[in-house]
């Protein structure tokens, strides 16, 4: 994607305040939001003048990192201090704050005008719990399939459909050390080598929980898809087995790597020509069936105990509309950030379509049905996933062999943090 910046762009664009409702006429002085820094907020960092001059209220943006905003939020949160109306929340931690009481559903308070609606199915999954949505969202993306076309045109290698044809064709251009033909997360955590081996999981039939309430990933499907993706490890660059997504993806673009699937946002770093030696050899697809594209996105929420009361309840969801809206949207894109996207009618705009890529936006489009929440929605998932990521981190390194003996072990923590949460409720 173009990461030029766009002189004047965003002197043109209006930004929409919601209409005039009863609710107006409280007076929210103040909203202080707990975020997590990304280029879309840099940008919508320029307008909140505008904001306050319009709404009569100003917004504080106090940044964290992702582990240091999640517990911050946790703490405020369980302890009932209400230091914060809005807090920034991902697919990883709705469940538990949705479940605990810590947020609350979005679209009473979330202006219709702003067409919650537009947004991308994928996204709309995982900003919900329970079929309810919690978060308006700011940042997320689907998977690719991210594939070298020079390297495939040589060897007369049509793009994979399957996920057979994907191993087949991983091990022919397999060539160490020029070039490998796979790259995976294998770092351990929820977020890492978990969040990369679900997709495997659930394509297997797996399923978290099975009906007897206890843990369903030491079942056939999950020592299936642990076994399949040890064997691609196998055509990996030297340390992939405690590699996060930044070592995967720079072993990508370093073009040391024929195959990788990764978070969508991810394009943008291959076409970037002061970092990426594989500008304009990328190719990008869905997933190869049966996997589904892995959904995550990251936004917004209205804090209970910070917005205690309905006339601050009303103010923060209307700023998160407006954060959440089309026209910041358009702002970011003209501010040469093409990652932050979340709307169909984004993809689908002039401005989009002009200066993304066509192989990008022809992939989107691709993986828009397949896109879906392959992590656990249980508030239990941050102890339970993070566990998993240690056993699997220990079958990818060799420290264990027994896949199926690793994933009972895991399998027994779960169904112990399962029965602790029973006992308490």
């Amino acid at each position: 994607m173009n990461k030029l910046a766009y002189a004047g762009a965003l002197a043109g664009l209006v930004f929409l305040m919601p209409a005039a409702s009863a609710a107006d006429s409280c007076s929210v002085p103040q909203l202080k939001v707990l975020a997590q820094k990304t280029l879309g907020l840099t940008t919508l960092e320029k307008s909140l003048a505008d904001y306050r001059k319009a709404s009569g209220t100003q917004v504080d943006l106090v940044y964290f990192g992702e582990n240091d905003r999640r517990g911050k939020s946790r703490l405020d949160a369980s302890t009932k201090a209400g230091a914060y109306q809005v807090y920034y929340v991902d697919e990883a931690n709705v469940a538990e704050f949705a479940a605990a009481g810590w947020i609350l559903p979005l679209l009473k308070y979330y202006p219709k005008e702003y067409d919650y609606n537009d947004f991308l199915p994928g996204r709309r999954a995982v900003a919900s719990y329970k079929d309810v949505a919690y978060f308006a969202p700011l940042y997320g993306g689907g998977d690719f399939l991210y594939y070298r076309k020079d390297l495939l045109d040589k060897a007369h290698i049509a793009v994979p459909k399957t996920l057979e044809e994907l191993q087949a064709a991983i091990k022919k251009l397999n060539n160490p050390p020029a070039v490998y033909g796979w790259v995976a997360r294998g770092q351990r955590g929820s977020g890492m080598n978990v969040w990369r081996w679900s997709p495997f999981f659930t394509a297997m039939g797996g399923e978290w929980v099975g009906k007897d309430g206890k843990a369903g990933f030491n079942s056939a499907a999950g020592v299936k898809a642990t076994q399949t993706y040890m064997d691609l490890l196998k055509y990996t660059p030297p340390g992939t087995a405690t590699y996060d997504w930044s070592n995967a993806v720079e072993s990508f673009r370093a073009g040391k790597v024929a195959f990788m699937i990764e978070s969508t946002p991810f394009a943008d770093w291959m076409e970037d020509p002061s970092k990426s030696s594989v500008v304009g050899k990328v190719g990008y697809a869905r997933p190869p069936a049966p996997l589904s594209s892995a959904g995550f996105g990251h936004g917004f929420a209205i804090a209970a105990y910070g917005s205690k009361d309905e006339c601050t309840r009303q103010a923060a969801g209307k700023f998160i509309a407006w954060a959440s809206s089309k026209e910041q949207e358009q702002a970011r894109l003209k501010d040469g950030v093409f990652s932050d996207y979340n709307r169909s009618s984004t993809i689908g705009s002039p401005y989009f379509q002009q200066h993304v890529q066509p192989g990008i936006v022809a992939g989107l489009n691709a993986i828009t049905d397949t896109t879906r929440l392959n992590i656990w929605s249980s508030p239990l998932w941050p102890q339970v996933g993070d566990n998993l990521g240690v056993v699997l981190e220990e079958l990818f390194t060799g420290t264990r062999t027994d896949a199926k003996a690793a994933l009972d072990d895991a399998a027994r923590y779960t169904d112990a943090v399962i029965a602790r949460a029973g006992r308490r409720n």
